[in-house]
């Protein structure tokens, strides 16, 4: 019997995918974990493995269409069974796969099942592999909803099994429809309560009309008689991306800017000092490594703008660990590639790697890896030239830093008089929610006092 192949839930915030390329054609014969399609999500493209062997039946999605998580995707027929028009090859090679268990940094590692529906990415290679989940033979999806896993927290699971409630019977109120545990108490509930019996209800007036609700968004029409000088291009891949991040950090921040500026005149000097000894070990030495030494010891001394808030379960998380996104213009859109453990590098370190995952960025080769777990994210929109900005909060970090161009100006110096010094703007853009407008502040003017006095970042804290 033909299996499906189902589009993985590639992160647990990721609901869908779109297909870019098929590696393969219908009637060609799959080994498996050998890649048969590309796939867009959560700015990077991944190559998916084929999670079984045979033959590709079926294409169930088109190159450009995006399809849900744990819908299906292509029709495979397992090895032995008669296919029109197809042979199989005359004893496939068995290839030895190695396993390897995928686990945060710190942690043991877990115990894999076959059912997985979640997987990691091989952090070597774009192409990863792992089980796909099919839906049981006769299982019929929920109207509105992808066949497969339904999207919920543990807890809810665990409270789900222990009281015998199907969770594809709960409506959900997290985000995406991720049922909660206040949602299988409210279900059971109302399972619970006997039905009422109907009582005829006296006439009575009729309802006064219900207040509007929110508009529906503007509707886009061209001017008369330019229509043919329009060209219309669907809103996919990267640029799908990045408008529902900024759709989401709109919708699920209270955010609000703190400007300041810095007198960068020393950390000029500075750099300028060492770029020759930085070139000699073949590192190009720019500001961004310093701003990113200075950022984490203000995060460290200011906690909060280094949390994030778990929606479902209304807790702070407090991140022990300093992993800064950094924002990149690419000539496909913004991409957000994060360096990692920022606190144990050096300022090489941090200049090579900044300068590897922005070339990584730009010819699209980034990991899935590479592109998440940011703590707090640096927007450098200086680099072309912006005196200011409001720099959008990478979600579900806390807040973001713009940093912008150095530029001379007149300055008062301490014994009054005035002089020409670099002077740069920052905007830290903060969710109201987690931070603090004083406490913005006081970090702003913190990774300002380190810029301001570099040879303070070279002291061990």
């Amino acid at each position: 019997m033909p299996k499906e192949i189902l589009m993985p839930e590639l992160a647990e915030s990721v609901v869908e995918g779109e297909i870019l390329k098929w590696l393969v054609e219908e009637g060609d014969y799959l080994k498996k974990d050998q890649p048969f399609v590309e796939v867009m999500t959560d700015k990077v493209t991944v190559e998916l493995p084929s999670p079984y062997e045979g033959v590709l039946l079926k294409k169930l999605a088109k190159e450009g269409e995006v399809v849900k998580v744990h819908a299906p995707i292509a029709l495979l027929a397992e090895p032995g069974e008669a296919v029109a028009g197809v042979k199989e090859p005359e004893a496939p090679p068995v290839q030895a796969v190695e396993e390897r268990s995928i686990v945060e940094p710190g942690l043991p590692p877990k115990e894999e099942k076959e059912d997985l529906s979640l997987f990691k990415p091989d952090t070597t290679q774009v192409a990863v592999k792992n089980p796909f989940l099919s839906a049981p033979p006769g299982q019929v999806p929920q109207e509105g909803k992808a066949p497969g896993r339904v999207l919920a927290v543990p807890a809810a699971r665990k409270l789900a099994r222990e009281l015998g409630i199907p969770l594809e019977e709960v409506p959900g109120s997290g985000p995406m429809g991720r049922i909660r545990v206040e949602d299988v108490r409210a279900y059971a509930e109302k399972r619970a309560r006997p039905s009422p019996t109907p009582v005829p209800e006296a006439p009575r007036e009729a309802p006064p009309a219900p207040a509007p609700g929110f508009p529906p968004p503007p509707r886009y029409l061209p001017p008369k008689g330019y229509e043919e000088l329009e060209e219309r291009v669907p809103l996919r891949g990267i640029r799908r991306t990045i408008a529902q991040g900024l759709w989401q950090s709109h919708l699920y921040t209270v955010r609000t800017l703190n400007v300041d500026e810095a007198d960068l005149t020393e950390l000029v000097a500075l750099r300028e000092r060492l770029k020759p000894e930085a070139e000699r070990q073949g590192v190009r030495l720019t500001y961004l490594p310093f701003i990113f030494k200075a950022v984490v010891r203000a995060l460290k001394k200011f906690p909060m703008l280094n949390t994030s808030l778990d929606e479902e379960r209304q807790e702070v998380v407090y991140k022990r660990y300093y992993h800064l996104g950094l924002a990149v213009a690419t000539e496909r859109g913004l991409i957000v590639p994060v360096v990692r453990d920022v606190d144990r590098k050096s300022l090489l370190e941090l200049a090579r790697e900044i300068a590897e995952l922005s070339a990584k960025a730009r010819e699209g080769r980034l990991s899935p890896e590479e592109v998440t777990g940011s703590t707090f994210t640096v927007t450098n929109i200086g680099s072309v030239g912006a005196l200011m900005s409001f720099p959008i909060i990478n979600v579900p970090d806390a807040a973001i830093l713009g940093v912008h161009s150095i530029r001379k100006r007149p300055w008062v110096l301490p014994d009054g008089s005035i002089g020409v010094r670099e002077i740069m703007y920052l905007s830290l853009s903060f969710d109201h929610r987690l931070v603090d407008g004083a406490e913005a502040a006081m970090f702003t003017r913190e990774v300002i006092r380190l810029l301001e006095n570099p040879e303070l970042l070279f002291l061990e804290m």
